[in-house]
């Protein structure tokens, strides 16, 4: 493996969800203060996913056969530059506006990074290379909350939003520097068009993985989209515990990347998928009968628990679907863009239970919508193994 390009990827993604921590947690509270309503907080999440749902698939092909430092390097750029324009708005409007373009950049950073690492991961040790990876992401997005709780007490939203920027700029920088030629990266230099995505789709392990991502992230969405306002109207929690509860699932989620991903390169895949989504989803319905803030605080790290143990499993089966198929950054993006979805849909369904019904009834829908993702998870991975040693043939 490349360590110089595997340590360039993980301080640039660190970087990039160092940034979106600061901010992100904030923005509902921020936004309701600012006049909108569930919905409008639901479009302002929603706006960032359904962009970056559109980009996904083409950003995704195109790192295959263009090369993935360019769009890299462009997203990181294209961050930095939205965040900068988050500091001088004052509207949901603009807000909602501002979020879409910041989801064009996102499609450019995270699929594509995990395309690179894939690329250069071991055979026989996915799980443990993408859980080492994907704690770049975890330990930006679990210290930003915490981070920018703090800096939105002391200082106000706008503080963060340039933090956001800067963070982006130092990530745009490594990558622009150390990141070798295009000319160098390995589908280039196989000079072999990815598999069609008409092609990819009809492979049922690509649909189940993609459709636990879409209910896996669904939870998150409306997790990072209420959880805020949950704790800061029933519990009237300041911005910084608010901070120190997002951070907990994410960290938790975090710390078993690794040791998770081991298990995942000796153990059933198929297992730990089914048994962390049926965890998250008990730990999404808990937040109904949470109290307070060490009830938030028991149902935050079971959520991160549930995560931590299927989520490298996920990413461990995708790497293996990617490698034998050639097109690993069309790949990440179908993934990606099926996490995406899930962003999308889940903070714009928690808008409408919370504007028709009440907040609560939103966790409810989301420990369903789990349920549904690991019943499609166990009923579609079947015989994943056989597939991957070779006893099944791709384009039979």
């Amino acid at each position: 493996m490349n360590t110089k390009v595997f340590a360039t990827l993980f301080l640039a993604v660190f970087s990039v969800t160092l940034g979106v921590g600061l901010v992100v947690p904030f923005l509902p509270v921020y936004a309701h203060k600012l006049g909108a309503t569930g919905l409008c907080i639901g479009f302002i999440f929603g706006a960032f996913s359904l962009s970056r749902t559109a980009f996904l698939p083409l950003f995704g092909r195109m790192s295959d056969i263009k090369g993935r430092k360019p769009f890299i390097t462009t997203g990181l750029l294209g961050y930095f530059l939205v965040s900068i324009a988050f500091a001088f708005s004052e509207s949901v409007e603009i807000f909602i506006l501002i979020r879409f373009l910041q989801g064009i950049a996102s499609a450019m950073i995270l699929p594509v990074a995990q395309a690179y690492v894939g690329e250069i991961t071991p055979a026989q040790k996915e799980g443990f290379t993408m859980g080492l990876f994907n704690m770049s992401l975890y330990a930006g997005l679990s210290l930003g909350p915490v981070v920018g709780g703090t800096v939105n007490d002391a200082f106000g939203i706008q503080a963060s939003f340039v933090g956001m920027g800067l963070v982006s700029l130092l990530g745009f920088l490594l990558c622009l520097v150390l990141l070798p030629p295009r000319s160098k990266e390995r589908p280039l230099v196989k000079h072999k068009l990815p598999v069609r995505y008409a092609i990819l789709i009809r492979n049922r392990y690509i649909c189940a993985l993609f459709m636990f991502r879409l209910a896996y992230t669904t939870c998150i969405g409306i997790v990072w989209a209420f959880l805020p306002l949950l704790a800061d109207s029933d519990f009237n929690l300041s911005s910084s515990s608010i901070g120190i509860l997002v951070m907990l699932g994410v960290l938790t989620s975090g710390l078993l990347q690794t040791p998770m991903g081991l298990l995942a390169d000796r153990f059933s895949k198929r297992v730990l998928i089914v048994v962390g989504g049926m965890v998250t989803a008990g730990a999404i319905f808990s937040f109904v009968y949470t109290e307070g803030f060490w009830g938030l605080f028991v149902a935050n790290i079971l959520f991160g628990i549930g995560g931590g143990i299927a989520i490298p499993a996920v990413m461990a089966m995708t790497v293996i679907l990617g490698r034998h198929t050639e097109s690993m950054g069309s790949i990440m993006g179908l993934l990606t863009m099926g996490h995406s979805l899930g962003m999308l849909v889940g903070p714009i369904l928690a808008g409408l239970m919370m504007d028709a019904f009440r907040l609560e009834l939103a966790f409810v829908v989301g420990a369903g919508v789990m349920g549904i993702g690991v019943c499609v998870a166990l009923a579609f991975t079947s015989g994943f193994r056989s597939w991957a040693e070779g006893k099944g043939g791709w384009r039979d």
